[in-house]
């Protein structure tokens, strides 16, 4: 195996080479499918070993070279005879000696090949004594690195073709057996010299090692002290830092280990000094490492933090003082999980006296927050730009501040919502009555200091309950004199938005927010206005009682201000507005539904006409953006009406389907359009339901011939809320409508399967995707006359050609559909039915929709089979796997022995060379032992594991995949 015959290498040098170079795409991707190719043949055994011998060879290329062996060794050690896999051993072993100096990554891979050839060469019993004996003494670091890779590699030893039984035997041999010899390997390699007790490999390895080794052995150790004089050393500390986190999370379970924690506890303490330290160094990188640290022992020890509060009061004053110190909020996120769980803990009855005890550790934890959540202030005059051009630094301070939020909202729990409301309006109405009489129209004194404790309301507005009485009766009338500031403007409006539940039980406040709210509207700032636009839909959302009498006066504001917002404020106004509606009496609902939106409808119209001539896009989706504006007022406006009434809503409904219908039929080659208009129909369903009624005939026949006309899917998603609204059994709906409903869906299957005929799958996702969504709801609510219909057959069929697609969505929606469809062929199918017997037991599947799924099957089983698989092998995503899968037993439940022969049949199929001698066998006989045992899950797992095993071997070939190419769907209905 050691052989440096480079003959055949220079091809891969060539790739490797294309790979880095400046060169075009295709070369590129020529190159890469070439090495992949390559890394799965058998020949890559005896290449990898002469690019790893040869001196000539360049440092990339033997970096691919040993991580295409780590993979050989992983995936492949079947291609090589057993008996051979000494000689692997020695060369490889030969190899990590040569190595053993640098560089590290070939060395680390070769460690790792080492590691997986430990595991699977079951013959190999003395692991750690061949490995120290050939690397000698003097490969310190190369011993280290192995035994480091070695638990990682036997953890992820799922990867690994070995059975359960043989695994489970390795890892007892190759660490729990050792676990006692490698601690005290590390002890004596750490007090050989100050070097190695440094030698950040070293806790690299103890890390590692922590899976197997007891965290109190380690602990009582010397290996405790190396570990702690290590964070007094810039080359070790990452790796101490490591090495103590994981330490403290082998700790979690407080009783077991107290007695640990009482050795750790004094010890971590006495590190609190290098917090100033590191803060004032501006050692960022150190801060964050003893910021974790203390973090983690609190994550850890939270539950003795509550018990013990006296005792480890330090600790939480520790962590808040790495929050008060980290002025550039690198390292405060490494707190939030901690104060988070003190918050869980602490809010717990049995606590209670803790939490009183530290009370004053969250309120000064409020004070460090709301400090951190301002603006930094800029060098220069320009406010304009806080962050000096780097947008990276400003989003991510954005971000930052809605996660200090949420630390707010935790410090609400525990010390209670009004006093930490009460902080907030206290820095408020300081800054208020130091610099309020200096703000004019273009300058805001330390506007900072402003903005940060208006965000901090804002972000513990959903805490607040409506009955508190104490602070925001004072704190809004100060918000909505807040100076005209960009920002301080955009936070107040905001903050307002978050008190509308409160404003809606204190009526005496409504009119000065609301009247800020909408004058934010005339804003010379976008940003304002689009706070304004969302703070109005809260207060139409929740004081719409309160403005029912507004509605009339507001239309007048709507108008005014509708056509200069963006789309998505203009959906959030119209939500205000359309809620506002909801409420007025039912006479008057009509007319003001028909008061706000035929202006809506006069737009649409205006640029619906414009875009039938226009040559962008514009005109198009300003349509689709006012027919969205309408889908808003019908899913808002839903006056409760009685059976027997006619509902106001619908009387407007109907009076603008036709326009909706027109605008379909004028624009079906308009996704956006024709998305939008199915999308306003199927919420006049979903909001009215059965008393949409009266629309359902010319609603239906719009579906139908939207659908045949353009093609699209939405008209699909538009049938599903018809077909559920008015199914069988539904209330108020009598058989025949159900009936005709079902022969609607009929017609839309028929047409589907006529596009299916006219255009292969891959021209079709989203419509596929639709098509088998609607299909599912079917099943549920008509099973019966899908099943025994003859269109199913058909229906089966091209679910089979859908299944050629590699796109997630599509098949995710096919496969659950099959899974559906095949479980009526048991005895008791997917279905949800809430009519069940008293005894609570699924009622059975009648036998004549069994017979029916089993003669579909019997027609279309050894066609599904060979996609699915086919799929499963070669090109299904990753998450559809599990689906595919579940088909696969779907089938073995209904015909066990005549799947298990068209499964033999598929894997007879596969092109020549890519499956192992006598697999296929193997795979056979297991699958008909588990088919005679009835243990078909089992097969599934059989099935599952095979397939993941041949696609990590095997890349579809570019000439085609032979007799498992899929053939096109065909339909003559």
């Amino acid at each position: 195996m050691a052989t440096q015959d480079s003959d055949g290498v220079e091809p891969i040098l060539a790739a490797l080479s294309t790979m880095q170079a400046n060169v075009d795409r295709s070369r590129k991707s020529q190159a890469h499918d070439y090495l992949e190719k390559f890394q799965k043949s058998p020949e890559a055994w005896t290449k990898t070993h002469s690019l790893l011998s040869s001196p000539n060879t360049i440092a990339e290329a033997k970096l691919f070279a040993a991580t295409t062996l780590k993979g050989k060794i992983i995936y492949d050690l079947d291609q090589l005879p057993r008996e051979s896999l000494t000689s692997l051993r020695d060369s490889i072993l030969a190899l990590l000696v040569s190595f053993r100096e640098g560089p590290r990554p070939v060395r680390t891979q070769l460690c790792v090949c080492l590691a997986n050839l430990a595991i699977q060469m079951l013959e190999w019993k003395d692991v750690f004594g061949r490995v120290g004996s050939t690397l000698g003494s003097s490969a310190g670091d190369c011993i280290l690195e192995f035994l480091k890779v070695l638990p990682e590699e036997v953890t992820e030893g799922r990867k690994i073709h070995l059975s359960e039984e043989d695994l489970t035997l390795r890892t007892k041999e190759l660490l729990e057996e050792n676990a006692t010899q490698v601690l005290g390997l590390l002890n004596r390699y750490a007090r050989s010299s100050a070097a190695a007790a440094s030698n950040p490999q070293l806790f690299e390895c103890i890390s590692s090692w922590l899976r197997e080794i007891p965290a109190a052995d380690v602990v009582n150790s010397s290996l405790f002290d190396a570990i702690i004089n290590a964070l007094s050393n810039d080359a070790s500390f990452d790796a101490a830092v490591d090495c103590m986190c994981t330490i403290l999370r082998d700790t979690r379970e407080v009783d077991e280990y107290m007695e640990v924690i009482q050795i750790i506890y004094p010890r971590i303490l006495s590190l609190r000094p290098k917090i100033a330290e590191l803060a004032g160094s501006g050692d960022l990188d150190a801060f964050k490492g003893i910021t974790r640290i203390f973090s983690e022992a609190g994550e850890a020890w939270v539950v003795m933090i509550a018990r013990l509060p006296a005792e480890f009061r330090g600790l939480v004053e520790t962590i808040l003082e790495c929050c008060g110190r980290d002025q550039d909020r690198d390292a405060i996120s490494l707190t939030f999980l901690f104060w988070y769980e003190m918050k869980q803990i602490l809010t717990l009855d049995k606590y209670k006296q803790a939490r009183i005890q530290y009370a004053d550790i969250f309120g000064k934890l409020v004070d460090v927050m709301i400090k951190h959540l301002e603006y930094p202030t800029p060098d220069g005059a320009d406010e304009a730009d806080l962050f000096d051009g780097d947008r990276e630094q400003e989003e991510k301070f954005r971000e930052f501040r809605h996660q200090m939020g949420d630390v707010l909202k935790d410090c609400c729990d525990v010390i209670t919502v009004t006093e930490c409301l009460g902080k907030a309006f206290n820095l408020i109405q300081r800054w208020v009555s130091i610099y309020g009489s200096q703000a004019t129209s273009t300058s805001v004194p330390y506007w900072q200091e402003l903005e940060a404790p208006l965000f901090s309301m804002r972000a513990m507005g959903g805490m607040v309950s409506p009955e508190e009485n104490v602070v925001l009766r004072q704190v809004i009338p100060l918000i909505v004199q807040i100076p005209d500031h960009e920002k301080l403007r955009f936070q107040a409006i905001m903050a307002l938005g978050r008190y509308t539940d409160w404003t809606a039980q204190h009526p005496e406040f409504l009119q000065p927010q609301l009247q800020f709210v909408i004058a934010g509207f005339g804003h010379s700032s976008k940003e304002v206005v689009r706070a304004a636009a969302l703070a109005f839909k809260f207060f139409g959302t929740d004081c719409r009682k309160l403005l029912e009498g507004s509605a009339t006066e507001l239309h007048a504001f709507y108008e005014s201000v509708l056509d200069n917002l963006p789309l998505d404020s203009q959906e959030e106004i119209t939500e205000g507005v359309a809620c506002i509606i909801s409420v007025q009496a039912l006479d008057k609902v009509y007319g003001t539904f028909k008061l706000y939106c035929d202006p809506v409808i006069k737009r649409m119209m205006s640029c619906a006409n414009e875009a039938r001539t226009a040559s962008d896009d514009g005109p198009r989706l300003a349509v689709s953006g006012y027919i969205q504006l309408l889908t808003v007022f019908v899913t808002n406006i839903q006056p409760y009406v009685s059976p027997q009434a006619e509902n106001p809503a619908v009387k407007y409904c109907q009076e603008i389907l036709p326009v909706l219908s027109a605008i379909a039929e004028n624009f079906t080659s308009s996704t956006p359009i024709l998305e939008r208009v199915c999308r306003c129909w199927r919420y006049m369903v979903l909001s009215y339901r059965t008393a949409i009624l009266p629309l359902l005939p010319t609603l239906a026949q719009q579906l139908a011939s939207g659908f045949e006309n353009s093609r699209q899917g939405c008209f699909l998603w538009a049938t599903d809320s018809v077909l559920r609204e008015f199914a069988i059994g539904a209330e108020y709906v009598d058989a025949s409508t159900s009936q005709a409903i079902y022969n609607f869906f009929e017609q839309q299957a028929l047409a589907f399967l006529r596009i299916m005929n006219d255009l292969p799958a891959e021209d079709l996702p989203d419509v596929i995707e639709d098509f088998f969504r609607l299909l599912i709801d079917a099943l549920i609510y008509y099973h019966r006359q899908l099943l025994l219909s003859p269109v199913c057959q058909h229906i089966l069929a091209a679910s089979v050609s859908a299944l050629t697609l590699e796109q997630e969505p599509p098949l995710i929606a096919t496969l659950h559909f099959l899974r559906d469809l095949l479980s009526y062929g048991t005895d008791h199918p997917n279905s949800s039915n809430f009519d069940r017997p008293d005894s609570g037991e699924a009622p059975r599947n009648p036998p004549e929709l069994q017979q029916a799924v089993r003669q579909m099957v019997l027609s279309q089983g050894e066609a599904l089979v060979k996609r699915v698989l086919t799929g499963m092998m070669f090109g299904f995503p990753r998450d559809c796997i599990q689906d595919a899968s579940g088909v696969l037993l779907s089938l073995f439940e209904i015909l066990p022995q005549q799947s298990a022969v068209w499964v033999k049949g598929t894997i007879g199929m596969l092109p020549s060379g890519s499956i192992r001698a006598g697999e296929a066998d193997r795979l056979m006989n297991a699958v008909g032992v588990k088919v005679d045992a009835g243990d078909l899950r089992k097969v599934r797992v059989l099935l599952q594991d095979f397939t993941t095993s041949y696609r990590r071997r095997n890349v579809a070939p570019r000439e085609g995949l032979g007799r498992l190419e899929a053939t096109r769907f065909r339909f003559n209905g």
